[in-house]
Formats: structure tokens, C-alpha cells, sequence
């Protein structure tokens, strides 16, 4: 009997273009902050552009983190999510005109008690509505898109016309709160403080949800049902109540985005929850379906670019992050960090 060859066995060594591969999404941030930096000569005019966009970035992550979710998750196709955004902003402007002492107020303690007021009072009431709206109008069209598409639309014309009924047609303007106004000046840059504010929150928002998702049992329960729910409901996990639970944080955290969006704006309109869906489903799709991740850094390549292209070129602003949005599904047709396939 012949004896089998003796053999090493060997490893491929990967090439560096492998190897960069998984953190390319991560990288793409600050590769575009560098672009900016070489296109922007002015440097505090690109670090003015950098923090805006950073906060733009921001506040679109928290109205477009629950969404994501629930594509992940329940496979709902939730064009009504802009409602929600609405809701949050009018619940938290109201609370804040109650709140006009505090508001008015030069103590940053104050006012910011003020805002965590409005945020709360805002998450609840777009948490209560989400529970309403999954039930009412999603849980019978589960599995069914188009469907899905037809009523969530409709829920969005009703929902719009609600807060005009409630707090009537016209625009409200709001004030930022006091200690909140203006800007400082670093490295000769004028910096809002506002937008400093909506940047620490988004971070908190994200590390927040990162471990939530990562490191408790609700967490590894929502990650396995956007892999494979089946599998999940084999097991006796309740999956039902965790799309209930999903559905609901996901409008908190667009009434909690709608907030800082209609503080960011300065005025709330029944109509801006819709007019930021463009820019919400732009970061969603971007970002990869169910990915928390995925989501957190198209929100930030959609603020950036916002911004920088505006100042470089105002005209092409309007559609700079259409063509984002088709460069990277050129690249990653599933987008970037996508959790589950495309079903």
C-alpha cells in the first residue's frame, strides 16, 4: 500500500484589497470628510459644513433607525413612517410652547429638562400611535407589499390631515431653546450649538441601540428574527410580540427624531414627516435592510454630502444624494451593511 503524500498545509494570504473589504462602509466617512477637506480650501468653512453635516446626518438616523428594523424584521414596507416623524415634531413643539419659562430660560439645565420633556411626551405619544397603527392598519396586510404600500399611504393622508384638524393648516414656528441658541467659535469656525446637541444625542442614540441589539437577550432575539424568524419561533420565542415591540420603538424613535428635526428646521408642517421619507428611505436602502449599522452610516454620507455639495454647488444639491445612493448600490447592490436578503 502506497503511502499519501506528505503535504503542508498552506494558507492563502489575503490581498490588501480583501482585507479592507468588511471596513470599507466605515471607511467611506472619513474618506468623504478628507474630499470635503480638499475641496472646501477654506478650513473653518469645512469644519462649519463637517459639524452640520454630521448633525443632518444625525437626525436623519434617528427618524430612519426604526424603520430599518422593521423592513428587517417584519418585512413591512411602512410608508406611512413619515406620521410619526409629524407627530413627534407637533407633541414635542406643543410641550415645548407650554414649557416657555423653561425654554426662554439662559440655563442650559433648564433647557435642556425642557427638550427631554418634549422628547418624552413626544416618544410616548408616537409609541401609542405605532401600536395602533401595526395593528389597525400593518397586521392585516403582513406579506402582502403592494398592499402594504396602498395602506400605509393611506394612513400617512389620514394621520396628516389629523394634525390639521388638531392643530390646524398653518406652519408653526418654533424657537430654539435659549441656552441652545447661537454658536461657539473653534479653530475660527462658527459652530451651532444646537447641532453640537443633535450630534451627542444621535451618538448616544446609536451606542444606545448597538448594545441593545448586541449584548441583551430582546437584542440576539431581534437579530435572529431578521436572519430567520422561523427558526426563532421553532424555538417558543413569541415573535409576534417582539414585532409589536419593534413596531413601537421604531415610531418612538421617529417621534424622538421628529423633534429634533422640527428643532433643527425651527418650523413644524403637517407635511415634513413625508418630505423627509425621501431621505429616510435613501438611508435605508444605503445602509442594508435590518442593519442598525448600515443605517448609522448612510446617515451620515447623506448629511455630509448634503452639505458640502450645497455649499460647492447648490444646484446640484438636489439630486447629489440620488447619485450616492446609485454609486453605492453599483458597489453593494444590497447595500452596504445589509443584515437579510432581499426577499
Amino acid at each position: 500500500m502506497s503511502m499519501a503524500p506528505e503535504h503542508a498545509p498552506t494558507m492563502a494570504r489575503l490581498s490588501l484589497a480583501q482585507r479592507l473589504a468588511p471596513w470599507m462602509p466605515v471607511l467611506l466617512v472619513p474618506l468623504l470628510v478628507v474630499a470635503g477637506l480638499l475641496a472646501i480650501p477654506n478650513t473653518s468653512s469645512w469644519l462649519t459644513l463637517t459639524v452640520s453635516g454630521l448633525a443632518m446626518g444625525m437626525m436623519i438616523f434617528l427618524m430612519a433607525s426604526g424603520l430599518t428594523l422593521v423592513f428587517g424584521l417584519m418585512d413591512v414596507i411602512n410608508f406611512g413612517h413619515g406620521a410619526f416623524v409629524s407627530v413627534g415634531a407637533f407633541v414635542g413643539v406643543s410641550v415645548l410652547l407650554m414649557l416657555g419659562g423653561m425654554t426662554g430660560a439662559p440655563s442650559l439645565a433648564l433647557n435642556l429638562a425642557a427638550m427631554g420633556l418634549a422628547v418624552i411626551g413626544a416618544m410616548l405619544a408616537t409609541g401609542a400611535m405605532g401600536w395602533a397603527f401595526e395593528k389597525v392598519i400593518v397586521k392585516p396586510v403582513y406579506g402582502h407589499h403592494l398592499k402594504q404600500i396602498l395602506v400605509t399611504m393611506g394612513g400617512l393622508i389620514v394621520v396628516e390631515q389629523l394634525i390639521i384638524v388638531l392643530w390646524g393648516p398653518e406652519e408653526i414656528y418654533i424657537s430654539r431653546p435659549e441656552a441652545l441658541k447661537g454658536a461657539i467659535t473653534f479653530a475660527g469656525a462658527a459652530l451651532e450649538k444646537y447641532r453640537l446637541v443633535a450630534v451627542g444625542l444621535g451618538l448616544v442614540v446609536f451606542a444606545a441601540m448597538r448594545w441593545t441589539l448586541r449584548r441583551t437577550k430582546i437584542g440576539l432575539i431581534v437579530r435572529a428574527g431578521v436572519e430567520n424568524g422561523e427558526m426563532v419561533q421553532a424555538l417558543g420565542y413569541r415573535l409576534r410580540l417582539v414585532f409589536v415591540g419593534v413596531f413601537i420603538a421604531g415610531s418612538a424613535l421617529a417621534g424622538l427624531g421628529g423633534v429634533m428635526w422640527g428643532l433643527y428646521q425651527e418650523v413644524v408642517s403637517a407635511h415634513m414627516g413625508n418630505q423627509a421619507m425621501i431621505l429616510i428611505f435613501i438611508v435605508v436602502i444605503i445602509g442594508g435592510l435590518g442593519s442598525v449599522e448600515g443605517c448609522f452610516i448612510g446617515a451620515l454620507l447623506v448629511g455630509l454630502m448634503q452639505n458640502y455639495v450645497a455649499f460647492l454647488e447648490p444646484k446640484v444639491a438636489l439630486i447629489s444624494n440620488i447619485g450616492l445612493m446609485v454609486a453605492i448600490l453599483m458597489w453593494r447592490p444590497m447595500g452596504m451593511i445589509p443584515v437579510v436578503k432581499a426577499k
